[in-house]
């Protein structure tokens, strides 16, 4: 599933020093990049992020009154509104958190104390599939890629608490291990467990093996090779000397569950396999008494709290000051009972003209892609008519789910914060697993309405637009019609994109991983995406220099914004329906659109959060984002008049024009 995010606020930002032919990017956002620092419990600003932040605190002021709600009795037992202010105020009770200590850990450290082999380790890997804990390899439930119209149990590789396998293998993060270790060490010191600083150690050895066996980010993006759909004899082969039946009834899972399973990554379940079997049972209680502790720290006692947040927040992504708690509560409800504050958020925050709107934006971006894929010189008419087909069979969801989500078999109790967090967890699993034979429900989103990004899902081919997304520099109602192009339309047009971008190109219009491109045509549309990847591995962030985008891990995304921009600016032209577009500040409506292009990706990140998103996030750094997508454009240069010798100017036969 691929989404817009991350992006990064342009309002009169313009910095007349730097032309736009040269650097769009700084042109129009240079007065907010010169003065703007970002705020020290973040790692990241702009755009994206302030429009998280009117989400956020708009969803505070509903969580709020529900925990007032609950205080004084008026919140009907059982209703959304208890279980919304239950769940917040035992997160906001730190009087209460701090006096329990680690007394709410007891019985799974006890568990993880208790084991003595290797059968007992795989029944506490399985219980601990109930809590969130989790293990060396974890599961989900989706469409199976191969038949949209069931369900199917997926498999993948996990067990790692540094960011990506590449951490404890390059040497370029051997300070970041060191700092690992140390963090490791520190919270199993807090948490009294034996010999933490030998502990330590064992469990950093331990996770390197098992990400020796991980497959990479770029390997772990190709649709057809981690699609492996194996029988339970063809999984257990796979796990040799791992119980499975044991494993799946202390998760509570059906046996049912795994007759059929999609295994991402088999060599890795091989691998894995032979280090459960290899490593002594004393070293894996370091490795789980350290999983529950590090699962549960952010809702233990501030000493944790505190912990946690020097290595994850500070180290990782270079942020120096922890969010204010009542940001981190609002978390927890969003994660916990998302859709339930969604249906709230959704009443007093989505006006129906809105809707009504983007409907309009969608169907000419549709019609705009309808006419790029037939006016293609490089693909066959075979090709072209299974494209056409597929996009048809787009269904795009706006603003919020028809139908929200049941949250009644969830108990939420007031004086039992890591219980919640526990049944939340579970309840998810009980939801997901009753997906499990039967009809695939395509009304189901897979965010919340009160959430800043936007998705496609190959699996059922939509494209999908929460409620948050439709604000500006995004989209506004009064917005003029080049900057919601530009905006909001270039996002509609890259979720779209996504349909037709290295992987999404592999399925079909009803969701199905299946070649409908002629031998020809694939071949040309790997050469073109091989420029695309070209092109964004000679960029360098300036915050890391020497440090460069990795373009093969990062190519969905940038195909998804330059085939979304160029279809953004063809639907403009459709929405004109032949009328001259309106000069407005000195700038044609071209040039307006380009300007909501760059307003959108206006952003700030700390230089740790840089060098992280460059080895684990498929989307390439906001600067890029907008400039290295708009000079492949031959509208961004005519509408500018670009030269050889500027910044953006890119030789005709240079640039890269997929759809």
């Amino acid at each position: 599933m691929s989404s817009i995010t991350d992006a990064q606020p342009a309002g009169s930002d313009v910095d007349e020093s730097v032309r736009p032919q040269d650097d769009l990017f700084r042109h129009v956002n240079g007065r907010w990049l010169a003065t703007t620092e970002i705020p020290d419990d973040r790692a990241v600003d702009g755009a994206f992020v302030r429009l998280r932040d009117q989400s956020e605190a708009e969803c505070r002021v509903i969580v709020e009154t529900a925990a007032a709600a609950v205080a004084d009795g008026s919140a009907a037992p059982g209703s959304v509104q208890q279980k919304i202010g239950a769940l917040y105020a035992s997160f906001m009770d730190t009087e209460r958190i701090e006096a329990q200590g680690l007394t709410p850990l007891a019985a799974e450290l006890a568990a993880v104390d208790e084991v003595q082999d290797l059968d007992g380790l795989v029944r506490l890997l399985g219980s601990f599939e109930r809590s969130g804990v989790g293990g060396p390899f974890a599961y989900w439930v989706d469409t199976d890629n191969a038949q949209s119209d069931r369900y199917v149990v997926y498999l993948t590789q996990s067990g790692l608490g540094l960011p990506d396998e590449s951490y404890y293998r390059e040497e370029q993060y051997a300070e970041v291990r060191e700092a690992y270790r140390a963090h490791v060490e520190r919270v199993l010191a807090l948490g009294g467990r034996p010999d933490p600083a030998g502990a330590a150690q064992r469990v950093l050895a331990l996770e390197t093996e098992l990400a020796s066996h991980h497959w990479d980010r770029v390997r772990n993006r190709d649709a057809n090779a981690t699609y492996n759909k194996l029988d339970r004899a063809g999984l257990q082969a796979l796990l040799p000397g791992v119980d499975l039946a044991a494993w799946t009834a202390a998760a509570q899972l059906p046996e049912s569950a795994f007759a059929e399973v999609v295994v991402r990554q088999p060599s890795y379940l091989e691998g894995a396999a032979r280090v459960l079997a290899a490593t002594p049972v004393g070293t894996w209680r370091d490795w789980l008494g350290w999983r529950v502790l590090h699962q549960a720290a952010p809702y233990l006692p501030e000493a944790f709290v505190r912990e946690n947040f020097a290595f994850y927040g500070t180290t990782l992504t270079g942020a120096p000051q922890l969010r204010e708690r009542w940001k981190r509560g609002v978390g927890l409800v969003e994660g916990a009972l998302g859709e339930a504050l969604g249906e709230l958020f959704v009443a007093e925050h989505f006006p129906p003209a809105a809707k009504a709107r983007m409907e309009e934006l969608v169907a000419h971006l549709v019609e705009a892609y309808r006419q790029d894929i037939e006016a293609l010189d490089w693909m066959t008419r075979e090709t072209k008519d299974r494209a056409l087909d597929k996009l048809a069979r787009f269904t795009p969801k706006i603003g919020h789910p028809d139908t929200w989500r049941d949250y009644s078999a969830l108990t939420i109790e007031r004086d039992d914060l890591l219980g919640n967090v526990r049944r939340a967890f579970s309840f998810e699993v009980d939801r997901e697993l009753a997906k499990l034979g039967g009809p695939v429900d395509r009304s189901e989103w897979f965010m919340t309405p009160q959430t800043v990004n936007a998705y496609y899902n190959p699996g059922m081919n939509e494209i999908v637009f929460p409620a948050a997304i439709l604000r500006p520099p995004f989209f506004s109602l009064e917005a003029d019609d080049a900057e919601n192009y530009g905006g909001i339309g270039a996002v509609i047009g890259h979720e779209i994109g996504h349909g037709f971008d290295d992987q999404g190109s592999k399925y079909d219009g009803e969701g199905n991983l299946r070649d409908w491109w002629t031998d020809a045509d694939r071949e040309e549309f790997g050469k073109r995406t091989q420029a695309l990847v070209a092109q964004y591995d000679a960029l360098e962030p300036p915050e890391t220099p020497g440090k460069h985008v990795n373009g093969a891990l990062t190519v969905g995304e940038n195909i998804g914004d330059l085939g979304g921009l160029t279809i953004a600016h063809k639907a403009y032209e459709i929405a004109l329906g032949g009328r001259e577009a309106p000069v407005v500040d000195g700038l044609t409506g071209s040039q307006r659109l380009f300007f909501g292009w760059a307003k959108v990706w206006c952003g700030k990140v700390r230089p740790a959060e840089v060098e992280r998103r460059l080895a684990v996030d498929p989307h390439s750094p906001p600067e890029f984002r907008c400039n290295a997508v708009v000079r492949n454009l031959v509208e961004f240069h005519d509408a500018f008049g670009t030269q050889p010798g500027d910044g953006l100017w890119l030789d005709p036969a240079e640039r890269v024009r997929i759809w």
